[in-house]
């Protein structure tokens, strides 16, 4: 069983869905990226993992929890075309698939609160998307009782009004706003019958692990081990998820670098490479930075039962090699570095940026980070140390998107994005420098030469008591705003490189399912319309996973961004070896969203597939035509 059901929790806050609007947004890290498809697809296997474990799941937050700063006064003005095509999108999928509950947010959506939102909750979310679960609020997100209950709000969490304060919006008040013909008893005895339904379906009304744990009061509870061999698993994601983004002269895998008859060494240079000297729960929440960067901080966090960093794990590995590590961890002694740096054949310089919830500010960080840059000293010690050294590797644990001014010198062969790796993070990233893995990774956001080219920032000071957020750029988020605007990124979201390489060819596309049809496209009637099938070649010397990607390029008269994520498929390929590659686009896919007749519809003209290595690698593409008569 899960770690949460074994431990009698009925309800994980999971999967999070929020789109990283801004590249600085708090909470970005917990969710998937930059691309509502992407984002509904993982939520979707996330939760469907989950629930086959008998736990139920959350998919938040509902809507337009876009950045921290604000959150519980901002009001996100968000057009209703952009609000199904992007922000609701995953939790329509999310619903499609069985979620149990959805967390509304805490901020405010076009001027009302999202937890008492009509028309985000009624209308969309319970009408549009024929959901069946509950609605709960975030912490504390309840701001009134009967309009939100009238609103869609089902559960209030975690059920006083302020943390502490005893009183709550619902309870007696609930009672009475029945009694005094505020609130019907239908609408009690429905959010009643949503809250208990998936208790029922789940099974957790038949011998369920009764809770052991008070989450107010930490010293209340049993020890229940409930980690079985969850550290397999975390170490193959760690390394599975690393994105390789540089590697000059194939100097990684490192085994294949050199001579492994050779005495060489190898530096680890910054803090992030060391293990935090606290320990590595030192701080509540992980609101601090203190050693390596293995999750951001916040609610969304959890204690480590142990952590490996990263000298740890790149040292052990590195003497089944007869290879020596030396340290420096000071990031601020720039000459102690480069000194570090030239004794040893490979500098390995580590970097780190961090971000969470706003109750926590970190370095200056509110949340939100204040910039885009490596946090502390890092990119001013990876210049230096990349003009006295041949051989710079970077590795980054990041919370998303950085600048890399440095990226372009010569010196800095690899470039390696760790991300937040969780407790086997040193054993995860000595498993690709080494390569035991060859890492297969992808960019699920666009890394910009420059912040100014992103559409949207953190809306960071206001004097308004309901600061107002206009989505002005609408549809063109991330990648789609690149390519509208063709702004060249240093790095492409859907980039990442191999040891070894991979080809594209044959590309088809069947649209023998795609009738025409004055029927209104629901997420109940949605139905397969094309096929796709390409065939992907491993063409370099060892074995490899390519995660191949489908873009869809709507024809001119929809207005939609250039091409949209709408598949992506990972397969291991041997060494000079093909395979077919197959996706599947539904009427949904292939929709837009129409506003003045508020429903999906598939608009007339041709349409382009494209399929590739990223959203700008896109060797293999055709057309199709909707009506095929067009």
């Amino acid at each position: 069983m899960l770690v949460s059901g074994g431990k009698g929790v009925n309800v994980a806050l999971s999967p999070m869905m929020n789109l990283g609007r801004v590249a600085a947004g708090g909470r970005n890290w917990e969710g998937a990226g930059g691309d509502p498809y992407l984002a509904g697809e993982v939520a979707v296997q996330t939760l469907l993992g989950i629930q086959s474990q008998g736990v139920m799941t959350t998919a938040k937050h509902y809507i337009g929890n876009e950045q921290e700063h604000f959150r519980t006064t901002e009001s996100s003005n968000i057009d209703d075309r952009t609000i199904h095509e992007l922000y609701a999108w995953p939790f329509m999928r999310c619903v499609g698939a069985g979620v149990t509950s959805i967390m509304c947010s805490y901020n405010q959506v076009n001027n009302t609160y999202a937890c008492q939102n009509n028309r985000t909750l009624n209308e969309i979310l319970k009408g549009e998307f024929g959901f069946q679960g509950f609605v709960m609020s975030d912490w504390s997100a309840t701001m009134s009782g009967v309009p939100s209950v009238l609103g869609g709000l089902d559960m209030t969490m975690p059920g006083d009004i302020t943390f502490g304060s005893g009183t709550s919006y619902f309870g007696q008040d609930l009672v009475n706003a029945v009694n005094n013909g505020s609130v019907p008893a239908a609408r009690v005895a429905d959010m009643a019958t949503r809250i208990l339904t998936p208790w029922f379906l789940l099974g957790q009304d038949q011998d369920y692990p009764a809770v052991n744990f008070d989450f107010r009061d930490p010293t209340v509870g049993t020890d229940v081990d409930v980690q079985g061999d969850h550290y397999q698993n975390i170490r193959a994601v760690g390394a599975a998820s690393t994105i390789l983004l540089q590697n000059e002269d194939n100097i990684l895998p490192i085994t294949s670098s050199f001579e492994t008859s050779k005495q060489y060494t190898i530096a680890l240079i910054g803090q992030d490479a060391m293990y935090p000297n606290g320990g590595p729960n030192s701080c509540g929440d992980h609101g601090c930075i203190d050693g390596t960067l293995a999750q951001g901080w916040g609610s969304g966090t959890t204690n480590f039962p142990y952590l490996v960093d990263p000298t740890t794990g790149i040292t052990n590995r590195a003497k089944t090699n007869n290879q020596t590590v030396t340290q420096f961890y000071n990031d601020y002694d720039t000459q102690g570095a480069v000194n570090a740096a030239l004794s040893a054949d490979i500098a390995i310089v580590f970097g780190l940026a961090d971000s969470g919830e706003d109750y926590i500010t970190v370095d200056g960080n509110q949340g939100d980070r204040n910039n885009l840059s490596v946090w502390g000293a890092s990119d001013s010690l990876i210049q230096a140390i990349a003009e006295v050294h041949d051989n710079v590797i970077v590795v980054l644990h990041v919370v998303g998107p950085v600048l890399m001014p440095w990226s372009n010198l010569p010196s800095v062969k690899a470039i390696l994005v760790a991300g937040l790796p969780g407790q086997e993070s040193g054993n995860a990233l000595a498993d690709v420098i080494f390569g035991d893995v060859n890492p297969s990774g992808k960019l699920v956001y666009t890394i910009a030469v420059q912040e100014s080219d992103y559409p949207a920032s953190v809306v960071y000071n206001s004097d308004e008591a309901h600061p107002q957020i206009d989505y002005t750029e609408g549809l063109f988020i991330d990648y789609r705003w690149f390519d509208a605007q063709n702004i060249d990124p240093l790095f492409e979201f859907g980039f990442g490189l191999s040891y070894t390489t991979f080809s594209y060819s044959d590309l088809s596309i069947d649209t023998s399912d795609l009738v025409v049809t004055d029927t209104k496209i629901t997420l109940a009637n949605a139905t397969t319309a094309v096929k796709v099938q390409v065939t992907v070649s491993n063409t370099g010397s060892v074995t490899g996973a390519e995660v191949s990607q489908l873009y869809l390029g709507f024809p001119a008269s929809a207005q939609e961004p250039p091409k949209v994520l709408r598949g992506f498929e990972k397969t291991e390929i041997n060494a000079g070896q093909s395979e077919q590659v197959t996706f599947y686009l539904s009427t949904m896919d292939i929709s837009i969203w129409n506003v003045e007749e508020q429903s999906w519809q598939i608009p007339a003209g041709q349409f382009t597939i494209y399929v590739g290595s990223s959203s700008r690698i896109l060797p293999t593409s055709g057309t199709f035509n909707y009506p095929s008569s067009f």
